[in-house]
């Protein structure tokens, strides 16, 4: 049984820590959603979103997690029978192959294998073998298993087949850079209680103006997802949502985004990089292997494999209740395998040492050999080799 005195921290990959202004909004008074003071807040978290995006265009806003701003792209882009194709490399790559088969599409899925990326050449073949796609979904950060794809590559097939490209950027916006307009992607759906350090209940859409026209030339088969009604209250003059909006959760967002602008996109995706490098150091430090390729981009999480001959199913656990600290483990076919350090949002160096020393003290306590501070050593040399002064934003 976890010991209720201790300190708590939450290191998984969603939904993450919010910082101290972001949970001190939304106890102060509920705002009436049409009132000018909200109307206000809501035009600042619209402007915000966009260059966390890498979009000039609109973001739009729904009251639901990031699935449900995944379930919105198929719900505007997908008929019954269209032929839609979806490429994963994880569990939530193979959601957008749920939600085809749920609207009724001829799904052709492809698994490039968990802890793979997810290769041109495959796509390309796959367009190819397949000329009535008109629709790629698949993944930027596969939040499973630690994976960036190379989604820029991955549009410029998709668009030389005629088909467009929607992405679930969910845990990647934030924390990565998501450059829509320059890497021409069509969709990419998001979601709050990630690198956007906000809690858990906002989706997120931008979607290209090709997208856009694709989904209204194939209306029908969607309510409070469709993409036309969202879009018309947010390019009001007083921009409005033709639902009741989840107030204080945008009043949260804003603040929050508001945290994302003064440290400067460009530094809090520094920032990732830096944590994602010393959470990699510490695995090799402790001579642990990581899960998937060695990628120097996949700044999220970083998935690591534990050593054989200990119940990996219990480093979780053993973690919470004994130390207090909340990691994420292996899900489906990767449970008891590896476990996942989280470090996007609001996350800071010594989150990172303290999860580690925290790992390296389970380890231990599960019968594996290996030097205590070994991992800690190497986390910190590289923060020191990066003269890093300073941890999270805010």
């Amino acid at each position: 049984m976890a010991d209720e005195h201790l300190k708590q921290y939450l290191m998984t990959p969603g939904p993450t820590p919010v910082p101290p202004a972001v949970s001190q909004v939304m106890a102060e008074p509920m705002l009436y959603h049409r009132a000018p003071a909200f109307i206000e807040i809501y035009a600042t978290v619209l402007r915000r979103l966009r260059p966390v995006f890498g979009t000039e265009g609109d973001v739009l806003v729904f009251s639901c997690s990031g699935s449900g701003a995944m379930e919105s792209a198929v719900a505007n882009l997908v008929r019954p029978g269209d032929h839609a194709l979806v490429v994963s490399c994880g569990k939530f790559g193979e959601r957008w192959a749920e939600l085809c088969d749920a609207y009724g599409a001829a799904t052709v899925h492809h698994d490039s294998g968990w802890g793979n990326k997810v290769e041109p050449a495959d796509v390309e073949r796959l367009l190819g073998e397949n000329s009535d796609i008109k629709v790629l979904f698949t993944t930027l950060s596969e939040t499973s298993t630690g994976v960036v794809n190379d989604v820029q590559g991955l549009a410029e097939v998709a668009h030389a087949h005629g088909a467009l490209i929607a992405i679930d950027a969910v845990s990647a916006v934030g924390a990565v850079p998501v450059c829509q307009d320059e890497w021409n992607l069509d969709v990419v759906a998001a979601g709050s209680q990630k690198a956007l350090m906000a809690p858990p209940g906002l989706g997120f859409v931008s979607a290209s103006e090709a997208a856009l026209a694709y989904a209204a030339e194939r209306p029908g088969g969607r309510y409070y997802f469709d993409w036309q009604k969202t879009l018309k209250g947010q390019r009001a003059d007083q921009p409005d949502s033709p639902f009741t909006p989840a107030v204080g959760l945008i009043r949260a967002l804003e603040v929050a985004l508001g945290l994302i602008e003064q440290e400067g996109v460009e530094e809090v995706f520094e920032r990732h990089r830096l944590l994602g490098s010393a959470a990699r150091a510490a695995a090799g430090g402790l001579g642990l292997q990581l899960f998937g390729p060695e990628d120097e981009a996949a700044n999220v999480c970083t998935a690591i494999k534990l050593p054989e001959g200990i119940d990996g199913a219990k480093v979780p656990k053993l973690m919470r209740e004994r130390h207090g600290i909340t990691i994420a483990g292996g899900q489906g076919k990767l449970k008891g395998k590896i476990c996942r350090i989280a470090h996007c949002g609001y996350f800071g160096k010594f989150d990172i040492l303290t999860v580690v020393a925290a790992l390296e003290m389970t380890l231990q306590e599960l019968g594996h050999e290996g030097e205590l501070g070994a991992g800690v050593a190497a986390a910190q040399r590289v923060f020191l080799d990066a003269g890093v002064t300073s941890g999270a934003s805010a």
